[in-house]
C-alpha cells in the first residue's frame, strides 16, 4: 500500500512541433482512481497529451509533469512499469499466437503467476478458445481485444486508452465496456474520446482540450449535459470533429 497521491500532476506542460505549439502550458491534477476523459478537435492535441503522460513522446523544457508520483522524464524507466496503454496500435507480433503475445509481455514484466493471469484475462477478452491461433488471422475487434488483455496483464496503475473504441464492432465494445466496469476501482483510467456520449458516460471527471489548451476542466458530476455538449461544439467549431 502507498499513500494516496493524485495519479496525475500536471504543472506548465507544453509540447512544441517546430513552430507549432501542440500542447501549451497544460496543467491540472487528477486523483488517484479517477477516470478522466479527454475531448476536442482534432489536432487539439489530445494525443500528444496522452503520449506524453505515458512517456512516449518527450515534454519541452520547463514542463513539470508526475503519473504516480513519479517524473515523466527522469523516472521514466520506472514508471513505464506502472502503465498500461491501448490505443489504434495494437503494440502485439501478428506471428505470434495469442497466448505466445501475452507469455511475452509477461516474461517482460516479470509476472509471477503469470499462467494464472493469462487464462483469466483470455476469459475476460472471450478470446480462450482462440489462444493458440496468430495474432495476424484476427479481425480488429479480436485483436483489440488481446490489445486489452496485454494492457491489463501487468495491472498497471494508471491505464491509458487513446480512442479504444474507434472501429470496434458492438460486440467488441461490450466486451471493453464490461472489462471497463470490472477493474474500474483497481486502475486510474484517461481516455481521449470522439465519443462524447460514451466518454461522459464513463468518466468521473472530462478535460476539453483545444488549440493545445485547456479549455474546461471539471468533475463529472459538477457538469451540465447540455452546457458541455455546447462548448465542446463551440471548441469543435464548424463541423470539423
Amino acid at each position: 500500500t502507498h499513500a494516496i497521491v493524485n495519479a496525475l500532476e500536471v504543472r506548465d506542460l507544453s509540447r512544441t512541433f517546430g513552430a507549432r505549439k501542440a500542447l501549451n502550458k497544460v496543467s491540472f491534477d487528477l486523483p488517484e482512481g479517477a477516470f478522466l476523459s479527454i475531448f476536442g478537435p482534432n489536432g487539439a492535441g489530445k494525443t500528444t497529451l496522452l503520449r506524453t503522460l505515458a512517456t512516449l513522446s518527450a515534454p519541452s523544457r520547463g514542463s513539470k509533469v508526475k503519473v504516480c508520483g513519479l517524473d515523466i522524464v527522469s523516472e521514466a524507466f520506472e514508471l513505464r512499469e506502472r502503465i498500461g496503454i491501448i490505443s489504434h496500435n495494437p503494440l502485439l507480433y501478428p506471428d505470434l499466437s495469442a497466448q505466445e503475445n501475452l507469455e511475452f509481455f509477461a516474461d517482460i514484466y516479470c509476472i509471477d503467476n503469470a499462467k494464472q493471469r493469462i487464462d483469466e484475462l483470455l476469459e475476460a477478452v472471450e478470446l480462450k478458445h482462440r489462444r493458440l491461433d496468430l495474432v495476424r488471422n484476427f479481425s480488429r475487434g479480436m485483436t483489440q481485444r488481446l490489445s486489452i488483455a496485454r494492457a491489463l496483464l501487468p495491472e498497471p496503475d494508471i491505464i491509458f486508452l487513446d480512442e479504444p473504441y474507434s472501429g470496434l464492432d458492438p460486440h467488441a465494445m461490450d466486451i471493453l465496456d464490461s472489462l471497463i466496469a470490472q477493474v474500474r476501482d483497481k486502475h486510474t483510467f484517461v481516455m481521449v474520446s470522439h465519443d462524447l456520449d460514451k466518454g461522459l458516460q464513463l468518466c468521473s471527471h472530462a478535460l476539453i482540450l483545444a488549440k493545445g489548451k485547456i479549455v474546461m476542466f471539471e468533475e463529472r458530476e459538477k457538469i451540465d449535459r447540455d452546457e458541455f455538449a455546447a462548448l465542446y461544439r463551440s471548441t469543435v467549431g464548424t463541423g470539423v470533429s
